[in-house]
């Protein structure tokens, strides 16, 4: 479905990726696991056209999307979920799910998708007329990564989902992205810190980047079980 080939980017003069090359098969699950800086945010934002690539390709379902713009990227059926949320927090929450599907292909199936993320996210229903700045934390994430659903993706991108959640609310976070991979076939992109969750429970396959590059990848089950993995990740 996804499939990057050599990507290299950066911000200014400050190259952040080199030769990044990473898949991600239709209905999978991968995660890409590091430490902080080194380089996930920004090749999420590349694949999503936020930031343009300085060299190599990215391709969706065969088609070259190497400098496509945002909003070309959500009408293709990539969703990028950023880090931190980012709700607009004076809107309610039916509205903030409403910005979510206003390309032409989401906009006609808005109320049947609007029925899907709150059987999905039962308390986003519940509180559908509340300002989004008015949730939780993680009612927040929930209403983030619903928003992303509302575009109806065939590739959920995910920045840091789990950041700043109590473990319990983690739990529950995962349990739902299972059931988006598992009931509606979305493949999951997975930048995560946690590295145990993210593999364990979640993804196939991953891939480790550190410095811009990736270092090491393969199943779940072989990171885990792989010394520097287990040392600089797992605290094992």
């Amino acid at each position: 479905m996804l499939e990057v080939s050599g990507i290299s980017a950066g911000y200014g003069r400050v190259q952040v990726l080199w030769d990044v090359t990473f898949d991600v098969g239709a209905s999978e699950v991968v995660a890409i696991i590091g430490p902080n800086g080194a380089g996930k945010t920004t090749l999420l934002k590349t694949i999503s056209g936020l930031v343009a690539p300085l060299s190599g390709a990215a391709r969706f379902d065969g088609e070259d999307v190497t400098r496509r713009r945002p909003n070309e990227m959500v009408a293709l059926g990539v969703a990028h979920v950023p880090e931190g949320r980012r709700v607009f927090a004076e809107m309610t929450v039916l509205e903030n799910l409403e910005m979510g599907s206003y390309n032409r292909r989401a906009r006609a199936t808005r109320p049947s998708s609007l029925d899907a993320v709150f059987r999905l996210f039962p308390v986003l229903g519940r509180k559908r007329q509340m300002a989004a700045g008015g949730l939780s934390g993680g009612e927040q994430q929930m209403l983030a990564i619903a928003r992303g659903l509302m575009a109806k993706p065939r590739l959920l991108m995910l920045d840091e989902p789990s950041l700043g959640l109590a473990p319990l609310l983690v739990e529950e976070l995962f349990s739902v992205l299972e059931r988006i991979n598992r009931e509606e076939g979305v493949a999951i992109l997975l930048v995560e810190q946690n590295t145990q969750y993210a593999l364990e429970r979640l993804a196939g396959r991953g891939y480790v980047l550190e410095n811009g590059r990736v270092v090491l990848s393969g199943s779940s089950s072989a990171l885990l079980d792989d010394p520097k993995v287990k040392e600089a990740y797992l605290g094992m």
